[in-house]
This record gives structure tokens, C-alpha cells and sequence, in this order.
């Protein structure tokens, strides 16, 4: 998935993940997208500062549940 289909999905409402079930995209009350590693409760940025580059080496280990 590419950042546009990550942020439509998590609008919508889907539950996106990131490489495994553990890893899910949320979108927090400021409106910064996140990734959420639930095992441990971290946080980071979907996308390093340029809020352009997706913040992992494949885009394509994006998937909804």
C-alpha cells in the first residue's frame, strides 16, 4: 500500500497493519498518523518528517485486516 491508500483506509475506518497483526496504523486525536506496536504499547510515525517517506523499508508489508 502507499501512504494515500494507508491514510484513506484508516479514514474509512479499516484496520491497517503493518507487517504483522501486532503492528496496526492508527490515526490519533491531532491527527498524526501512527504506528502502534501493540504487544509493547510504542509509538512512531507512519512517515519520517517529511511526511512524504512511509516509515519502513516496504510500503508493501501494508495490509487491512
Amino acid at each position: 500500500m502507499n501512504l494515500d491508500q494507508i491514510k484513506q483506509a484508516v479514514n474509512n475506518g479499516e484496520t491497517v497493519h503493518w507487517a504483522t497483526e501486532n503492528y496496526k496504523v492508527i490515526k490519533d486525536k491531532f491527527g498524526q498518523y501512527l504506528i502502534w506496536s501493540q504487544c509493547n504499547d510504542v509509538y512512531w510515525g507512519l512517515t519520517h518528517r517529511d511526511n512524504i517517506t512511509v516509515n519502513c523499508n516496504n510500503p508493501e508489508e501494508f495490509f487491512i485486516a
